[in-house]
C-alpha cells in the first residue's frame, strides 16, 4: 500500500512540473495569431491590374481629348521600336495605326531596299516627304515614320503643324541588338554598321531632340513604354492649341 501511494505521489509530481514547463514554454511563442484571409489577399492582387487599366483608359481619354484632330507621330533610329510601340500605343487610344515605310512601298510598288538600290536616297527622301505630307491630312491616327524622316525641314514643319511627335530614344547598343536581327537597311550595308549607326546618331540625335516628347526605348517591355508615353503625352500637349 505504502508502495502505491507513493507511486501515485511521484506521478502527480512529474504531471505538475510538466504542466509547469508547458505553461512557460508557452510564454515565448510567437503571438503569430489565426492565418490571415487570403481571400482579401487575392482580391488585392486582382484589384491591381484592373486599377492600373482603369488609370491607362483616363490617360487614353485625356490624351485623346488635348490631341484634337492631329496625329500622334513616332520618330526616332532604326531599330528604337517606332513601329512596335507605335503600333501598341495605337492599341489603347483606338486610333488607326500606319507605317510610312509601309506606306511608300506600296505607292512605289517596290520595297525600300530596291527603291534605295534603284533611285537612290535623294529619290527615296522625296517620295517619303509627299507620302508623310499626305498621310497626316488625312485622318487622326498614330504614325510610325523612318529614321530619316524627321530630319527634312518641310517633313518637321508639316508633323508640328498636324502631329505631336515623341522621340525613341536608344543607345547604340539597343540599336545594334535589334537591327542585326533583320538584314534590310540600306543604310547599314557597310564594313561597319556599329560605326555608321554611331555617325547617324551623332548626326540625328540634335534633330530627333526637337520632338515634343523624347522617351527613352531601353531594353526591356515595349508595353512599358507604351505606358510612358500615355503618362508624359497631356502634359507635353498641355500649352498647345488644338
Amino acid at each position: 500500500m505504502v508502495n502505491e501511494i507513493l507511486k501515485s505521489r511521484a506521478h502527480l509530481a512529474a504531471r505538475h512540473r510538466l504542466v509547469q514547463c508547458l505553461g512557460s514554454c508557452r510564454k515565448f511563442e510567437p503571438n503569430v495569431g489565426p492565418p490571415p484571409d487570403m481571400r482579401g489577399v487575392r482580391r488585392l492582387k486582382n484589384q491591381q491590374p484592373e486599377a492600373m487599366g482603369r488609370h491607362r483608359k483616363e490617360l487614353a481619354a485625356e490624351t485623346l481629348s488635348r490631341l484634337g484632330d492631329r496625329s500622334i507621330v513616332m520618330v526616332g533610329l532604326m531599330g528604337c521600336g517606332k513601329t512596335t510601340v507605335g503600333r501598341r500605343l495605337a492599341q489603347s487610344l483606338r486610333l488607326p495605326f500606319v507605317d510610312a515605310d509601309t506606306e511608300i512601298e506600296r505607292a512605289a510598288r517596290m520595297t525600300i531596299p530596291e527603291i534605295f538600290a534603284e533611285h537612290g536616297e535623294a529619290y527615296f527622301r522625296a517620295g517619303e516627304r509627299r507620302v508623310i505630307a499626305r498621310l497626316l491630312g488625312e485622318r487622326r491616327q498614330v504614325l510610325a515614320t523612318g529614321g530619316g524622316a524627321f530630319m527634312d525641314p518641310d517633313t518637321r514643319t508639316a508633323i508640328a503643324r498636324a502631329g505631336v511627335s515623341i522621340w525613341l530614344r536608344a543607345s547604340l547598343d539597343v540599336l545594334m541588338e535589334r537591327v542585326m536581327r533583320r538584314d534590310d537597311r540600306p543604310l547599314l550595308k557597310t564594313a561597319d554598321p556599329r560605326a555608321k549607326m554611331q555617325a547617324l546618331m551623332d548626326e540625328r540625335y540634335p534633330i530627333y531632340a526637337e520632338a515634343d516628347l523624347v522617351i527613352d526605348s531601353l531594353d526591356h517591355a515595349h508595353d512599358v513604354v507604351v505606358g510612358e508615353a500615355l503618362k508624359k503625352l497631356p502634359g507635353a500637349m498641355a500649352g498647345r492649341a488644338t
